[in-house]
């Protein structure tokens, strides 16, 4: 699966830097690209380098010899600058150097670090990579990009220059049949040079290659030439670049050629047949001379497919070696960017006696039109780019980039999708990759158990919890319980404080006056409080409506005793279970005390007022032989350690979840009255009757506990005590009388497959939709937590926080391994 990178430069040079860079990177068979934004900042230390670099190259071959000793005066690449006559190896190898890390140093810049991680995030080393780099600046073109520390990583990866402008040559809607590729050699002034190497590997390339052979043509001889069929056109011989002014743009870059020893012409002069040449199908330009980057911007200015040129003047051995490592290694199959840089590593063994000579081949690619390959110009008749849509290039031409300081046009993408990896090499590759995610995956689910089960990931699990529980959709209030709040209003008016005796006996029985099914007296009554002792307790006894309060001692609280003489049948316990950051999410039925206790009620408040209201219509509470309590119909099943977000947690007595009831996003579930509108008659007795009547203390900074839920808006989460009691209470009514679920959670098997899930789909989503790997992972993490909403309203509490790390995790480690593997 082979990938394109389009690295468009912008407007802009070495001394201003580039304010819009955007990078593009096409995958197989997926015609949309990523784009990646950045800037790169100006650097003319790299310019003057490159300069340097030219001044050097030509000095030291002219003083080696190396180059052409009789240049004619028409025939040359001219210095600038003031001649250098002093040149070392030395001094020339430690300026390829300072070259080579100042380019690293501008590309590592902090404003192109975006697409430099994304493109080694998004790229594979195994596949192959063309990078095209769009520019119109001169110098830019000079650069040696591939001395850049991404090809080092990158070994199947070559570049290719192109200009910001380019688009799709017209070509004939039906070509004639070519079962052999045919090339146009032109041989030009051979002063001072031996051509004959190249003709003799011309002819004896391949029994696929028809070759017509040029030995320095008259023009008029090369004209007519140019109007026949080509595939590739190849030069050899002299030529040059000319210049206006240093530093001069790319259109005025000038090419020369030397036809023969007394005739040379600029490609202007040969445009209409060069124009026709490409018109008629010719995919690739070789010149195999000097410093061709001058018949390179001319040559794509006309929308060639691709040009090979050398950047600088080329001694012979070079330029024959080359010629033969592309054309062997082109022709057996490779890919136009893998053959290119293969023979260009090659001459790297000639770099001992020829400095430099992997700096020299430039390929130049119109991004427009699909890399050519030996098998694609062995062809039948074809239609032409123009003429159909190419798969992944909805655009078939890119104009004029947009001024200085604004944004450039887009980008043309690559004109076909890159070529499809053999099955084998794929499915190997895939199937690595599966190993990759599935180990990852593994790994990581095997590490968040196991912190989880130390309890480390409770606290964000029992957060999370809190989140989606006030999420829920309002259930309006209870109409089954009432709560007469003792405020801090009603100690004012009453003056007294706390509530006396005689006080709450007035209470109670204008509370009686209006029927009520049970009064549940969260007010410890163990000692007198005022007057009225003897006749509240004498209350108390008499009344099988009312259910009081102790408290079980512990061991930093003694506890609260019961009303004297109150039976145990009407007695509940108002202890609470508080997690460590005071939420009150456990509800506790039934508790075993010490018998030494002050307190040695079995049941809980809630669980009293719940179960004699139920035992009233008929529904009874009794353990089964499992020692499961069961309601009715539903069993409250207890809580184990482990369960759900619980790890670590105190398992004493019969615990249940909680399922808090919302109201507007609060704990307010029940109709709420205080002392003095029942003491004033301001409640109608319908309001009281038949409900379960709860009275508690409810002023700040007295038996508050948190909730999962908000408080007042005003407020935070923390409620009184009494509407924790009254919660507990219609967490038992409705699970009985309205088939309200219970909250329930997966048995650990389960819970650990949920996330092993998850922690696959975030590999996954890192291997085979990487161009999407980010949004897909924030939408994963949007459907895991809709899922857990989903599910908590029915009940089920499903790990959250696990799962999103696991997600998180697995494609972090993922992108972290395959970096490293691209830096190693």
């Amino acid at each position: 699966m082979d990938q394109l990178v389009v690295l468009s430069l912008g407007n802009g040079d070495l001394h201003r830097g580039f304010t819009t860079v955007t990078a593009q990177v096409w995958e197989s068979g997926n015609p949309h690209p990523m784009k990646f934004t950045g800037s790169l900042p100006a650097a003319p230390e790299l310019a003057d380098l490159t300069k340097t670099w030219q001044l050097l190259y030509n000095a030291l071959y002219q003083r080696l010899a190396w180059l052409v000793r009789a240049h004619t005066q028409e025939d040359s690449f001219e210095i600038q600058e003031a001649a250098v006559t002093q040149v070392s190896e030395v001094e020339f190898s430690d300026l390829c150097q300072r070259l080579a890390d100042s380019l690293n140093a501008w590309l590592n810049s902090e404003s192109f670090r975006n697409i430099d991680q994304q493109l080694r995030t998004q790229l594979e080393p195994s596949e192959e990579i063309r990078v095209i780099v769009e520019t119109n600046d001169s110098q830019l073109r000079r650069i040696p990009w591939h001395l850049w520390n991404f090809f080092a990583h990158y070994r199947k990866a070559e570049v290719a220059l192109s200009a910001l402008e380019y688009q799709r040559p017209r070509q004939p809607i039906v070509q004639p049949l070519k079962p052999k590729v045919r090339i146009l050699a032109i041989l030009g002034n051979s002063k001072g040079i031996d051509l004959s190497k190249d003709r003799a590997f011309l002819e004896q390339l391949s029994a696929q290659a028809e070759t017509q052979f040029l030995v320095e043509p008259q023009r008029r001889e090369l004209s007519d030439a140019l109007q026949q069929d080509w595939d590739i056109l190849f030069f050899a011989g002299h030529s040059s670049t000319q210049l206006d002014c240093p530093n001069a743009p790319i259109d005025q870059l000038k090419g020369l050629l030397q036809l023969n020893q007394t005739e040379q012409l600029t490609l202007e002069q040969l445009k209409y047949g060069l124009q026709k040449a490409i018109d008629r199908g010719l995919k690739l330009a070789i010149f195999n001379s000097c410093d061709g980057l001058g018949l390179a911007r001319e040559l794509v200015a006309w929308h060639i497919p691709q040009v090979i040129v050398m950047r600088e003047p080329v001694p012979d051995v070079v330029a024959h070696e080359f010629l033969q490592y592309f054309l062997t290694a082109f022709a057996g199959g490779q890919s136009l960017y893998s053959s290119v840089r293969e023979a260009r590593e090659r001459l790297q063994g000639l770099e001992g006696d020829f400095p430099c000579a992997t700096w020299l081949p430039v390929l130049c690619q119109n991004p427009a039109e699909a890399p050519v390959s030996w098998q694609s110009m062995c062809r039948q008749a074809s239609v032409p780019a123009d003429a159909l849509p190419i798969p992944g290039s909805p655009i078939p031409f890119q104009l004029a980039s947009s001024p200085l300081g604004t944004a450039p046009l887009a980008s043309t993408p690559p004109a076909s999708p890159p070529s499809a990896r053999p099955p084998l090499a794929k499915r190997q590759r895939r199937l690595g990759m599966a190993r990759l995610v599935f180990s990852a995956s593994l790994l990581v689910t095997a590490g968040l158990l196991a912190v989880r089960a130390l309890g480390l990931l409770q606290p964000l699990e029992l957060q999370a919890f809190d989140q989606l529980m006030q999420l829920r959709p309002d259930e309006g209030l209870d109409p089954r319980v009432l709560v007469v709040r003792v405020t801090e209003a009603d100690f004012q008016q009453l003056g007294e404080y706390p509530l006396s005796d005689h006080t709450l006996l007035r209470l109670l029985k204008r509370l009686e006056q209006g029927q009520p099914s049970l009064i549940g007296l969260d007010l410890y009554r163990d000692i007198p409080q005022g007057e009225g002792y003897l006749d509240l307790m004498r209350y108390l006894r008499q009344q099988e409506r009312m259910v009081g309060i102790c408290k079980v001692a512990s061991n930093t609280d003694p506890g609260y005793r019961s009303p004297p003489g109150m039976p145990r049948s009407r007695l509940g316990f108002s202890d609470v279970l508080v997690d460590p950051d005071q939420v009150v999410r456990r509800h506790l039925l039934t508790l075993d005390p010490s018998p030494t206790s002050a307190c040695t009620t079995r049941y809980a408040l809630s669980a009293q007022l719940a179960f004699h209201y139920l035992e009233a219509k008929g529904i009874s509470a009794q353990f089964r032989p499992d020692q499961s309590l069961q309601v009715g119909n539903v069993v409250f099943k207890r809580l184990q350690v482990p369960t759900g977000g619980y790890q670590k947690f105190d398992a004493q007595g019969y615990q249940v979840l909680l399922n808090y009831r919302v109201h507007d996003a609060s704990a307010e579930l029940v109709p709420r009255v205080t002392v003095q509108d029942v003491l004033q008659g301001r409640i109608n007795p319908d309001a009281i009757k038949d409900r379960i009547v709860l009275i508690g203390v409810d002023v700040a900074g007295m038996d508050r506990h948190g909730t999962p839920l908000k408080a007042d808006p005003e407020a935070n989460r923390e409620v009184a005590g009494v509407l924790v009691q009254a919660q507990m209470v219609s967490h038992i009514l409705t699970a009985v009388l309205d088939g309200r679920p219970m909250l329930w959670v997966w048995p650990q098997w389960g819970e650990a497959l949920w996330i092993w899930g998850w922690s696959m789909v975030g590999g996954v989503l890192i291997w085979r939709w990487r161009s999407l790997a980010y949004p897909g992972l924030a939408a994963s993490l949007v459907v895991l937590g809709g899922l857990c909403f989903y599910l908590l309203k029915q009940g089920g509490w499903v790990p959250l926080v696990p799962p999103a790390l696991a997600l998180t995790l697995t494609s972090g480690s993922i992108v972290v391994y395959r970096l490293h593997q691209h830096k190693s």
